[in-house]
């Protein structure tokens, strides 16, 4: 091989330029670069690249082929948001993922043919990979498998108004969750219609502490990422930030549910308004790869007190009007009431099955029963606490 020519051809790299700021492309364009008369250098600079590439992976081909399937470039953009792409950039596309393939084969046997030292030097592996089928076949899969960084998480928060991947989302599924399987349903065929295209709602879960409400929203997610849904966790103050953030996702294939825990706001709070315009769509028309799914205890959202409803203003009856309008804004509310007695014991025992509880059932139930009095009441929540605790009480003994 023609170390020289290697290296001005990794310089070339334009689509996939992004692969010379990785650490570890990086090093190795170094010891490709480098000359092998100069053998102390040389084998500095190898070393150093394969001390990086173990860190990471021992196949330097799956490693490179990771890179380019998972690389956000102006290519993969054009595709995205269906511009015409121009034949040279196709070109180029074909020659890159070619020589990209190409060097993802290289051997350390190849490196190191030209050099003259016969002492130990360490390996790496290789495997074939079809680089330019495989990126024809990733770019017909961006609404399911996305690309960049949406196409290695399925969950992100949002800091300083930039999306940052959530490496450890909740794991939650949905056959994990027992009962309000009417309620779910509801979620998950709105989630479906979303993700085929067709009209969709912004969605409220509602009602009591403990119930399941989130768990039901991670759950999805969870179960649907596959198909191209993703979760973005957002903050009450962080509402303001939206728009900038919806505008990047604009032309994103994918599909994505604004997640919002726990709503509620004080008076005049400026997130209120900002949530009401994101929900309307503002002046843009609404995105059609962006809902809503919030939870909250507060069927109104607003914090009411006495001169809320006494009011201060002419007009009382149109200010509260204006605090209640927000959950009209969600085409969908779905309930999530506390259990009633039979359910609880119901989850109770399901959990209890999954657990592989070994307790007597009839004294199990009535212990469940008597914590949720101690605790916050009956909810799946308690159910699984309570659970958790004879388990651990079990495994003491």
């Amino acid at each position: 091989m023609n170390l020289k020519m290697w290296n001005l051809q990794l310089h070339t790299l334009t689509i996939f330029s992004s692969l010379k700021k990785d650490p570890v492309f990086k090093l190795l364009m170094k010891t490709i670069g480098s000359d092998p008369k100069d053998v102390e250098d040389f084998i500095e600079k190898y070393c150093e690249f394969v001390a990086a590439l173990y860190d990471r992976d021992i196949n330097l081909s799956r490693y490179i082929y990771s890179l380019v399937m998972n690389d956000e470039n102006t290519y993969v953009h054009s595709v995205a948001r269906k511009k015409d792409i121009s034949p040279l950039m196709e070109k180029t596309l074909i020659q890159e993922l070619t020589f990209l393939e190409k060097v993802s084969l290289l051997t350390s046997d190849e490196l190191l043919k030209s050099l003259d030292y016969r002492g130990f030097l360490p390996q790496w592996e290789v495997s074939y990979y079809d680089f330019v089928k495989a990126y024809k076949e990733h770019l017909e899969n961006l609404p399911k498998t996305g690309y960049g960084v949406f196409a290695k998480y399925r969950a992100f928060s949002i800091a300083n108004d930039t999306l940052v991947p959530i490496r450890f989302p909740d794991p939650q599924r949905l056959d994990e969750l027992i009962g309000y399987q009417m309620e779910r349903e509801q979620v998950i065929k709105n989630t479906l219609a979303f993700l085929q295209g067709l009209d969709a709602n912004n969605v409220l879960l509602y009602g009591d502490a403990g119930t399941g409400k989130s768990s039901t929203i991670k759950a999805v997610v969870n179960e649907y990422y596959p198909k191209g849904l993703r979760l973005i966790e957002v903050k009450k103050h962080q509402l303001n930030s939206m728009p900038v953030i919806m505008e990047q996702l604009m032309d994103n294939p994918l599909h994505f549910i604004l997640f919002i825990d726990d709503l509620s706001f004080d008076s005049n709070d400026d997130s209120f308004i900002a949530l009401k315009n994101i929900l309307e769509g503002g002046v843009n028309h609404p995105q059609k790869n962006i809902l809503v799914y919030a939870t909250s205890n507060r069927r109104h959202f607003v914090k009411e007190d006495v001169n809320n409803r006494m009011g201060t203003e002419l007009f009382v009856n149109d200010s509260i009007q204006e605090t209640m309008s927000l959950a009209a804004r969600f085409g969908l509310t779905i309930t999530f009431q506390k259990p009633m007695k039979d359910l609880y014991l119901e989850i109770v025992g399901q959990l209890a099955d999954r657990y592989g509880l070994k307790k007597d059932r009839k004294e199990l139930l009535k212990e469940a029963e008597a914590f949720a009095i101690r605790s916050s009441g009956r909810s799946p929540r308690t159910a699984k606490q309570f659970i958790e605790t004879v388990k651990i009480n079990e495994n003491i003994k």
